[in-house]
């Protein structure tokens, strides 16, 4: 395993809310393609060259796969394989929410899932703590209290560093800090949806209430499922995931026409800057400095060498934004 001695020198950094942590602008998301089904070997060379370009955030969660838990178990073996030399450069993530087991205990927000399914994720993955473990998912039939307690626990067990939220809105998220600073949980981090195509947080209140409360947001489905690419300007090439028939994120419907046009309409500023259109819709999410980093997902070392090149121009102009949030409002109205 060959690493970068100059692996920072590139990479931004952004701290994290009001806490003494900095994260990457961009982070390595493990949901899809780092599976049992993945070739081992392609992931341990996209796993190391994000390390050697400055990526120090890995995020995962305890059903990421396919099948469930087989991301954690292929990052495992990555560390064993080497990685874990760099432990206390990382800072590695996962998550607990969704349903995992047989059974009523596992999925929600009790203390008796969240706790069983750190400990299994800490198992798969060979290691005594996570950096930041989330609630992965609100969830209704659980009270916010038993979940706040179960991630302060969590902490005080040394499992976990910190905690967050990933998938609640400003009110939700509000609602359980209330619980939190009751009972000293260092919450540090939200994760959110957040692309040109869906801008949910835009309108609703989180950004300003992890502002208030001194948390960061750290955003996932950047680049819509794959829709904010240069492959569908021209329709639907046969080896893309829009063609993927065990896809469940991407239907070929959604590219239509509409979409279509959107993109030939984006990608005149993403050729006026020498990106393509998935380093732009990196750009457009990083551009609120509120937003602390971008999750990518990849599939090719290729797809991630494109991404890093974001660095070398982030910045988007006034006028830039204008034009783009100018074709987004057109394409949302045909929705």
């Amino acid at each position: 395993m060959i690493i970068n001695k100059n692996r920072y020198e590139k990479m931004e950094y952004r701290r994290l809310g009001k806490s003494g942590i900095k994260l990457p602008v961009m982070t390595l998301g493990l949901w899809h393609n780092f599976g049992a089904n993945d070739d081992y070997e392609n992931c341990k060379e996209i796993i190391i060259e994000a390390f050697n370009n400055g990526i120090t955030h890995f995020d995962l969660a305890n059903n990421y796969g396919p099948p469930a838990g087989s991301a954690e178990i292929t990052f495992g073996k990555i560390l064993k394989d080497g990685l874990m030399d760099y432990r206390d450069e990382l800072i590695i993530t996962t998550k607990a929410g969704y349903g995992m087991w047989d059974g009523p205990y596992q999925t929600g927000g009790s203390r008796k899932y969240l706790i069983s399914s750190l400990d299994q994720s800490l198992e798969r993955m060979g290691l005594s703590y996570v950096d930041i473990f989330y609630h992965h998912v609100p969830d209704k039939e659980t009270n916010l209290y038993e979940t706040a307690l179960a991630l302060r626990d969590i902490v005080l067990q040394g499992k976990a560093l910190y905690v967050g939220l990933s998938n609640y809105n400003g009110k939700q998220t509000k609602k359980m800090y209330k619980y939190f600073k009751e009972l000293n949980v260092p919450y540090i981090i939200s994760q959110p949806s957040y692309s040109m195509l869906n801008r949910w947080i835009e309108d609703d209140s989180l950004l300003d209430v992890q502002e208030e409360v001194g948390a960061g947001t750290v955003c996932f489905s950047v680049l819509a499922q794959g829709k904010l690419s240069n492959k569908y300007i021209d329709g639907i090439p046969e080896e893309s995931r829009a063609k993927d028939k065990n896809n469940m994120f991407l239907n070929e419907k959604e590219i239509d026409e509409n979409l279509r046009q959107f993109l030939i309409s984006i990608n005149s500023v993403a050729i006026a800057r020498k990106q393509t259109i998935n380093e732009l819709a990196l750009c457009y999410v990083l551009n609120d400095k509120r937003i602390t980093s971008a999750i990518m997902g990849v599939r090719t070392l290729k797809q991630l060498k494109e991404n890093i090149k974001v660095l070398d121009n982030l910045e988007l102009s006034k006028d830039e934004m204008k034009i783009l949030k100018e074709a987004i409002l057109k394409y949302e109205k045909t929705k």
